[in-house]
């Protein structure tokens, strides 16, 4: 079946006007997914999925129209527009720097407010790696300029980044730092990386600056082709254009240049498919470009730089790395596995416990802490979210730490390196369900769907407009807090770049386990479960809705309860992403529901072309539901063809807002 609803249809092509929350097929190819954003700061409750999942509707309707669509603001109903300071680009806009700095990642920088509370290594701790790895990074003469490091997940290598990261900023040598995070939209594609190291290294040495503006000034649209012609552009040719120059010292040039977590760089959303193993191919095949670039571009030149990259073991690097790869030969690689970290997981424990206040002044002992370390099993995760779950503010560290010890499997009964820390994902997680559902307010919520819900959050978009009010979802306005208040060992709350509070983790292994079935086990919620729980809500939305006349041109003219309705209308494709929810399809299509739009011919064209798109994807793991739909559909494009034939529309010389009586004549249908 095709993307759109089968068979001619009169509204194949839409009414010439815009409506607002809705627009036409052929406007809805060409938006960034920087665009898809919107705020409400009344119902600010949001739901995210990963971008790796690529779970979005494909084209047309995988954005919105920058110039139709509109967020719903503000307790008054207030508008705000969906895309104020997205674009990235602006004709007429000549200065090169200033172009460069719009498609830069603040977020990625070693020292971004973002990342203030960044985990390092304690001043004791992996002492042995770090002097190894900084005496590389100072050794200018070495004919290796690229180091590569890798570790299991919650093996530290993200603390030793950062800890890297600020020795060569005290030693004046880091040119450009950026810390890929698979759960900052802002930060979890390659788009991004070579604008943001151009801009550290034109802003840590200004003589570069110039040359760098310029090359961007002379093709603006740089920023769209390839990762290696960016990096030419940008980083090559200015340096370059630097060395001809009279102002090159390079005994005074910052040459260090950091990369972690390549492993969590995703490939860029396209929209086009709901198939997983799809979006890890093209978030490898982004990685292996990155650093083929790299390699073809900072490291076949006379270039000063030194990179050092940490990832773990992925397929990108690994093959890369492995014999006969491209950067074997060229590559000092260090593997963490090879360096024993328990001496210094403890001494974390002893200092980080020492610390804390404890009405028992004898709360821990070296037992304690031996058995914490051996359950670690070399995963500097697992102790320092145990740091964490004890050191919680109105709770006993003492109680707290008896409860973790009671946790951890028998001598020989460690199955994996992750076990212990999967037992105490897993005891935080039903402690926080009985403390939620034990609140009577709570009746009826589904404690694990929840904070599934908040858990995908900022892990990247979902909705369309990326926010769909509380009410609409049935949650009280502080939702969010109620979920996580006995979870903040876990996650914690921050504003996104829409300046909407969404849930972070504090470790990249929380996802892990949340995603897989086989650790999570009761507790994994999977992603369908989600999209059917949205899509009842949003059918459930639109039938209690009643008839409606024409939605007025001008988004100021929408009422709250219009705003709500484009909204529950524009996210029906989580339908093709549900399972399980046949009486639900079945009562929503068997009651005609597009009967409420006869009145309004371009929500009714868009209603019936997204639904095709939600037929055809329902197909492939529900035929009996894609069928039932099928059938409707088809009586509602009769339908609104004859009614459209009978009421004069929104391009007609009639004016709209026609009488009440009279609307009600035109809105009557089966």
């Amino acid at each position: 079946m095709a993307a759109a609803v089968p068979g001619p249809s009169p509204f194949h092509h839409p009414p010439s006007r815009s409506v607002p929350g809705l627009t036409p097929v052929d406007d809805l190819d060409h938006r960034s997914p920087q665009e898809n954003c919107t705020v409400d700061s009344s119902d600010s409750t949001v739901v995210s999925t990963p971008v790796s999942e690529d779970l979005r509707p494909p084209q047309p309707f995988s954005a919105l129209n920058s110039n139709t669509i509109s967020a719903f603001s503000g307790t008054h109903g207030e508008a705000t527009s969906f895309f104020s300071g997205a674009s990235n680009f602006q004709p007429g806009i000549s200065d090169g720097w200033e172009l460069l700095m719009r498609h830069t990642a603040p977020k990625a920088l070693h020292n971004s407010s973002a990342r203030y509370d960044a985990p390092k290594c304690d001043e004791d701790t992996r002492v042995e790696v770090i002097n190894e790895l900084m005496d590389r990074l100072q050794d200018r003469d070495s004919p290796q300029r690229l180091m590569c490091m890798t570790g299991a997940a919650g093996s530290g290598k993200s603390a030793l980044q950062q800890s890297i990261a600020e020795l060569c900023a005290e030693d004046n040598i880091l040119g450009a730092a950026y810390f890929i995070s698979a759960a900052d939209r802002s930060r979890n594609t390659a788009s991004t990386v070579v604008p943001t190291i151009a801009y550290q290294l034109g802003l840590n040495h200004p003589t570069l600056k110039p040359f760098i503006a310029a090359e961007v000034d002379q093709n603006p649209l740089i920023f769209d082709l390839s990762l290696k012609t960016q990096m030419d552009a940008l980083i090559v040719r200015p340096f370059k254009s630097l060395q001809s120059s009279e102002e090159y010292d390079i005994s005074t040039f910052p040459y260090a240049i950091l990369i972690d977590g390549l492993d969590e760089c995703q490939g860029e959303a396209t929209g086009t498919t709901t198939d997983l193993g799809h979006a890890k191919t093209r978030a490898e095949e982004r990685q292996a470009e990155l650093l083929a670039a790299i390699k073809d571009s900072l490291l076949t030149h006379d270039l000063p730089f030194r990179i050092f990259i940490a990832s773990r073991p992925e397929w990108a690097i690994r093959t890369a790395l492995d014999p006969g790869g491209s950067l074997h030969d060229l590559a000092y690689h260090v593997q963490l596995s090879e360096y024993d970290a328990t001496q210094d997981m403890r001494r974390y424990l002893q200092r980080r416990f020492h610390g804390l206040r404890s009405s028992q002044p004898r709360w821990f002992t070296e037992g304690d802490i031996d058995a914490l370390v051996r359950a670690g099993s070399g995963q500097f995760v697992y102790v320092a979210i145990v740091f964490k779950y004890v050191s919680e503010r109105r709770a006993s560290p003492a109680q707290r730490l008896k409860t973790v010890l009671s946790l951890m499997p028998g001598e020989g009964q460690v199955k994996g390196p992750f076990e212990a820390l999967d037992m105490l994902y897993t005891n935080i997680l039903l402690s926080a369900k009985e403390a939620y559902e034990a609140v009577n307010a709570h009746s009826g919520h589904d404690f694990l769907l929840l904070f599934r819900m908040f858990h995908l959050q900022g892990r990247g978009p979902l909705y369309k407009s990326n926010t769909v009010p509380n009410r609409l979802l049935h949650l009280e306005d502080d939702a969010l807090t109620r979920v996580t208040f006995d979870l903040r060992s876990l996650v914690y709350l921050e504003e996104d770049e829409s300046g909407i509070v969404v849930l972070k983790e504090h470790h990249k292994s929380l996802s892990d386990f949340m995603d897989d079935e086989t650790r999570a086990k009761d507790l994994c919620v999977p992603v369908s479960r989600v999209h059917a729980h949205l899509a009842k809500c949003l059918m459930e939305h639109i039938l209690k809705y009643p008839n409606i006349r024409p939605l007025p041109d001008r988004l100021e003219d929408l009422s709250v309860s219009q705003q709500h309705l484009v909204t529950a209308i524009t996210e029906l494709h989580f339908l093709y992403g549900a399972v399980g929810i046949e009486p639900e399809i079945a009562e929503f299509t068997s009651k005609g529901y597009c009967h409420i739009f006869s009145n309004d011919w371009f929500l009714a064209w868009y209603s019936i072309d997204l639904l095709g798109v939600v037929i055809d994807k329902l197909e492939k793991h529900d035929p009996k539901a894609a069928l039932m739909m099928s059938m409707y559909v088809e009586k509602w494009k009769e339908v609104t063809a004859e009614k459209k034939n009978e009421c004069p529309g929104p391009d007609s010389d009639t004016d709209s807002g026609s009488d009440s009586d009279d609307e009600d004549e035109c809105s009557d249908s089966d």
